[in-house]
């Protein structure tokens, strides 16, 4: 029994250094495949990553519009909730509208005021226009008149000097008649009656030269009163030769009566435009954010009451490290991938570039000549459009996984 024992001893010892030479050559032989599989698949790792850059430091950007009331009121209903879909154009709050509705109506009577005004200055400057034209017509022929009248006041005084002249004469001659029939009618050859005769002869005479002298005194202050024509009339064209510039000065009188009606006007189209602003609109088609308004609320032009997030317009913004912008440029393709929607990717291209990195445009951008200076890693936005963001909701905020390729 021993002896068997040893033997299987001794053949198993035999077999063992026979293999040991045999497992070494069969790893030699597999060494240099597996650094050829390591090589390959660090080959096809760096083939596959060559030519893109990627960054998860991205998310879903679009445009948010504030809604604000654009005159000062009380609200007398809101007509959304919060996350409603709105279209352009729909109603979202009305305000209580009757102050406006009185502002209109005294716009509208200071407009009727105004018309009414500048339609009395235009019939003032043309019956000015006329009065002016016929004014110097009559200035002019009472200039005419009056030195007519002068020349006549003046002809009567001499032709009234020549009846004084004359009525002097048969004057003088009755009272010498008289005179010598006094005398005969003493020595009885004169008779009474022809005494009386030549007495009334005397008499009528002396009254002819005072009739005489009256009418040149009436010539001469006739005369006087055609001066005083002359220039009452001289003075009636100065006035009228003054009628451009009264007729300029009417006419600046509807001007300032159209101006006024623009004024007017302006102010009517104002208050009707703050009538209609007392009904809040939707801008732009959106989903209804943030609603902060309730009725009954005193509301101003400072203080927002709603966003509205268009799910239309919606880009992508990647924030891609400084080092990984050498080989981007605008219109490379892009693959995205949002993490609400995991395995499903989105085409698009990059459109633009940000002016610097974020940092500089942060509310305290970084001064490196002040204390200590670490080095960190810009990251440079970059603007993505998507070729079809409508195809899912799109969010604004929601995290993005974005890789360019830049071969």
């Amino acid at each position: 029994m021993d002896t068997v024992a040893d033997d299987l001893v001794l053949e198993r010892t035999a077999e063992t250094q026979t293999s040991a030479p045999a497992k070494q050559s069969r790893a030699k032989r597999l060494l240099p495949i597996l650094l050829a599989a390591a090589v390959l698949g660090g080959t096809g790792v760096w083939l596959h990553g060559r030519g893109k850059e990627s960054t998860d430091d991205a998310f879903v950007e679009g445009r948010v519009a504030s809604v604000a009331p654009r005159v000062a009121a009380a609200v007398k209903a809101v007509h959304v909730t919060d996350n409603q879909q709105v279209k352009a154009g729909d109603v979202l709050v009305e305000l209580d509208d009757r102050d406006y509705v009185v502002r209109v109506k005294l716009a509208r009577a200071d407009v009727a005021a105004a018309q009414a005004t500048l339609h009395g200055a235009r019939t003032q400057s043309a019956v000015k226009e006329v009065a002016v034209a016929s004014d110097l017509s009559v200035a002019q022929g009472g200039i005419a008149q009056a030195n007519a009248a002068s020349g006549s006041s003046h002809a009567g005084i001499d032709q009234a000097n020549a009846d004084v002249q004359a009525a002097e004469v048969r004057a003088n001659h009755a009272h010498s008649e008289l005179e010598r029939a006094t005398q005969l009618l003493g020595s009885g050859a004169y008779t009474q009656l022809e005494f009386d005769s030549r007495r009334a002869v005397d008499a009528e005479a002396a009254a002819g030269l005072a009739q005489a002298k009256a009418r040149l005194v009436s010539a001469r202050a006739n005369a006087q009163n055609s001066m005083g024509a002359i220039e009452s009339a001289r003075g009636k064209l100065l006035a009228a030769r003054t009628g451009p510039e009264q007729v300029e000065a009417a006419k600046a009188q509807v001007e300032l009566a159209e101006a006024r009606l623009a004024q007017t006007e302006a102010a009517l189209e104002q208050a009707e435009l703050n009538l209609s602003y007392t009904k809040i609109l939707a801008p732009v088609d959106g989903v209804v954010s943030r609603r902060n308004v309730e009725v009954g609320q005193l509301v101003s032009p400072e203080r927002p009451l709603f966003a509205l997030v268009p799910q239309a317009d919606v880009w992508v913004v990647a924030n891609y490290k400084e080092d990984q912008l050498a080989d981007m440029r605008e219109g490379q393709a892009v693959e995205v991938e949002v993490d609400a929607y995991p395995g499903r990717h989105f085409e698009g291209h990059v459109e633009s570039f940000a002016a610097g990195t974020g940092s500089r445009f942060s509310l305290l951008p970084p001064d490196n000549a002040s204390g200590n200076f670490t080095k960190v890693v810009q990251r440079v936005p970059v603007l993505i459009r998507l070729q079809d963001p409508g195809s899912v909701p799109l969010r604004p905020g929601m995290s993005v996984e974005a890789v360019v390729h830049t071969r």
